[in-house]
């Protein structure tokens, strides 16, 4: 490397130090654990909550409307770069943004919200669903799309990702197949929030740092459910003094998926292809580097050099928001009220989960029956599992299991699965769903087991 395109050590240090503090370092706040930008986003949500379902009722109705126009490319608006990035899109994605823009109007409007019937109507915007996405997930996801999209770059810009990756890629790449710059979605996600773990790999791959492999494998194993929520679903079933025992096991789990599954279809068979061609990081030392350490501080110096200050931070900042706000929310809003409508008022998912009944049987799972409607529930959203499991079964042993296998599930539409499918991460819904069942069935033969010696 050139000595002209090195940056400072302080301008790789400061901004990485901060960025580490704001999204992975644990903070105990109001008698759990978080990290910083998720109080900060807490704290903006209380003092606008009321405004907020109207915030999300605009950014969805624009991103529709957009949408539909830049269908037909015009050039008075596509010559702006942000704005054609976050608003070009292909035609069925257009109708996924419309459908969702139509769901949250109906929902916002509280068109037949209240009323007893059963009509279309009423099951879509009702709180088991429409109300649902609306008022308990986007009005959280669009606050924290928002500040984690203008702060990304602190993680992104300042050669954290490249410090990082040389340090791990002889670990990464043997055991997960994956770069080392990996490790810090992983962490993101587990101490954070899956949701920003997508977007960081969302916003990697579309820069070329990671391939088509690459990124689906880091979008669908290492964006994992953050401790906060899996604290929630275990509270759920009422069994929080198993805690520490729930949570290795959820880590136990999700250290057998990612070894296991980017060596089977449908991983394996993603190609290493790059959107840009170029960025992504060597795995070996080069000549005149004696050690990892050494690589790494110069890769991050290198990209220091590179940034080109205030400006490039802001214009990637808000293309990062911008991104989530207009792409991921309308896709939330649209297939996770689907999702909840098909399980609210079907039998779909209690017929799908029939296939593991005899699965559940042969690990003696106590009242297999019940925990089968639970097995494929999970594709819908995290909590539903938990919220049947607390009304129809009564054993604790299947009530463990089915909290530590909704969390290690991992793929679920109402957010990280939504995520995933409104952004460029190469990974298709059938795929999704075939990932959710590998890892379902992982997770049973681990848990099961686990779950006999916990509760004798």
């Amino acid at each position: 490397m050139e000595q002209k395109k090195q940056g400072s050590l302080a301008g790789f240090i400061v901004p990485s130090v901060i960025g580490i503090i704001l999204f992975m370092i644990p903070v105990y706040y109001n008698d759990s654990w978080t990290i910083i930008v998720k109080i900060i986003a807490d704290l903006i949500s209380q003092g606008i909550g009321d405004f907020l379902p109207l915030l999300c009722v605009i950014v969805v109705t624009i991103s529709a409307l957009l949408g539909i126009i830049f269908l037909k490319h015009p050039t008075f608006i596509t010559s702006y770069p942000v704005v054609a990035d976050t608003f070009s899109t292909t035609a069925i994605w257009v109708i996924i943004r419309v459908i969702g823009a139509v769901f949250i109007w109906l929902t916002y409007l509280g068109i037949d919200a209240d009323d007893d019937s059963e009509g279309i109507l009423h099951m879509i915007t009702c709180g088991d669903a429409g109300g649902f996405v609306l008022n308990d997930l986007l009005t959280v996801l669009v606050i924290i799309f928002l500040l984690a999209g203008l702060m990304l770059p602190l993680l992104l810009d300042f050669g954290l990702l490249e410090f990082i990756g040389a340090m791990l890629t002889k670990i990464m790449r043997p055991l997960f197949t994956i770069p080392g710059r990996a490790a810090v979605d992983c962490i993101t996600s587990w101490i954070g929030d899956g949701t920003l773990g997508v977007m960081l790999t969302a916003n990697q791959y579309e820069g070329g740092y990671y391939s088509k492999r690459e990124a689906a494998i880091i979008s669908t194993t290492f964006s994992a459910v953050s401790i906060t929520f899996s604290i929630v679903v275990l509270a759920q079933v009422d069994l929080m003094e198993y805690f520490g025992l729930y949570y290795l096991l959820i880590c136990a789990v999700g250290i057998v998926c990612a070894l296991i599954l980017p060596r089977i279809p449908p991983l394996s068979l993603k190609k290493d292809e790059y959107l840009v061609v170029g960025k992504a990081m060597g795995e070996t030392l080069p000549e005149g580097y004696t050690s990892s350490l050494q690589y790494g501080l110069a890769l991050a110096r290198a990209r220091v050099g590179e940034f080109r200050g205030i400006e490039q931070f802001l214009e990637n900042g808000i293309k990062n928001s911008a991104g989530m706000w207009f792409g991921v929310l309308p896709v939330v809003m649209c297939i996770g009220t689907l999702a909840l409508v098909l399980a609210n008022n079907t039998t779909i998912f209690d017929t799908l989960g029939l296939p593991f009944l005899p699965l559940l049987n042969f690990l003696d799972v106590p009242e297999a029956t019940a925990a089968s409607k639970t097995m494929i529930v999970g594709f819908t959203d995290m909590f539903t599992p938990s919220i049947i499991a607390a009304s129809t079964v009564t054993a604790p042993m299947t009530k463990f299991i089915i909290a530590v296998i909704s969390v290690t599930q991992l793929i679920y539409l109402s957010e990280v699965g939504g995520l995933i499918l409104g952004s460029k991460i190469p990974v298709s819904l059938p795929e999704l769903f075939l990932l959710f069942l590998e890892r379902t069935i992982i997770s049973l033969l681990i848990v099961a087991p686990a779950a006999h010696l916990i509760f004798g």
